[in-house]
């Protein structure tokens, strides 16, 4: 059973940082592509950054590019998005995603992030 699992999200200050994590199990994970998604209220579902080629390549969406860095642990099963100089506008709750081949995409319950003074 594929379970991903995020956690450390919360209230953080504009300009402030927070880093989330998402723990995956039951599936290869060295070899499966990984993604940060999120949902502010009343928008879509838009990607933030993804995590492929064992970790060897990344993408970002533009408004994030050189403030979020997503990263990866293989020995433990974990992604992680480092989010610095935050925005209001990246409160939203942020979603882990996994992308097995030749399976269709996994995805986690969220972690809600606040952007507030």
């Amino acid at each position: 059973q594929v379970q991903l699992v995020e956690s450390g999200g919360g209230l953080v200050q504009p300009g402030g940082s927070l880093r989330l994590s998402c723990a995956v199990s039951g599936l290869t994970f060295s070899t499966t592509a990984m993604s940060w998604y999120r949902q502010a209220p009343g928008n879509v579902r838009e990607f933030v950054a993804s995590s492929f080629n064992r970790g060897r390549s990344t993408n970002y969406e533009n408004s994030v590019k050189g403030r979020f860095t997503i990263s990866r642990d293989n020995t433990t099963n974990t992604v992680y998005l480092q989010m610095n100089s935050l925005r209001w506008e990246a409160t939203a709750v942020y979603y882990c995603t996994a992308h097995p081949i030749r399976d269709h995409d996994y995805w986690g319950h969220g972690t809600q992030v606040i952007v507030s003074s």
